[in-house]
């Protein structure tokens, strides 16, 4: 099993998954998070959580509870946090410099939201040459003016199956497919 992979679980925060916020089956893709981190940790490789950052003119400012993880996400102290400004995770982090450090070539996706977060990080980490694996059951998002949140996450799942990567694949697998 190789050592080089690393989960990234985008924007899991309170703030996202309010009464007013709904997201497609919340509570399934967290379990199905927390079973793919479980699955990590146990195979030595990186859960990286990452969170992002508002400001003063909008939300998820640091240390309030809406930027706090859910509590439903089993946490370890060994994951290793990401704070993020924009939705592509990548853009003046410290993301690519710490995959680097630690040698990480494929990155899995999870988390929120998956048209806005998940869908730019994953273009950025592409354009890095990085091997992209999708969990197609564990992304969400909510219902958008004109798309119902489970239309959103289907077309962008048929949408990365059908990427043209630089070098690199592009994988959109389920859960179960991952472990097994």
């Amino acid at each position: 099993m190789s050592t080089n992979r690393a989960i990234l679980i985008i924007d899991m925060q309170k703030g996202s998954f309010t009464p007013k916020t709904p997201r497609y089956d919340s509570e399934g893709v967290v379990k199905r998070i927390n079973q793919l981190s479980l699955y990590f940790r146990e195979n030595n490789q990186s859960v990286i959580i990452i969170q992002h950052d508002g400001s003063q003119n909008n939300e998820f400012i640091p240390n309030t509870e809406e930027w706090e993880v859910l509590d439903s996400l089993t946490l370890n102290p060994d994951d290793i946090y990401i704070n993020k400004f924009i939705n592509d995770a990548f853009y003046k982090s410290k993301l690519d410099e710490t995959l680097k450090d630690l040698n990480i070539t494929e990155l899995y996706f999870t988390g929120c939201a998956t048209d806005f977060c998940i869908e730019s990080t994953i273009q950025s980490a592409i354009a890095k040459d990085y091997s992209v694996t999708i969990v197609s059951d564990a992304h969400t998002t909510a219902d958008r003016p004109q798309l119902k949140a489970k239309q959103v996450i289907d077309h962008y799942n048929w949408v990365w199956q059908n990427m043209i990567p630089n070098q690199n694949e592009v994988k959109v697998l389920t859960t179960n497919e991952i472990i097994r």
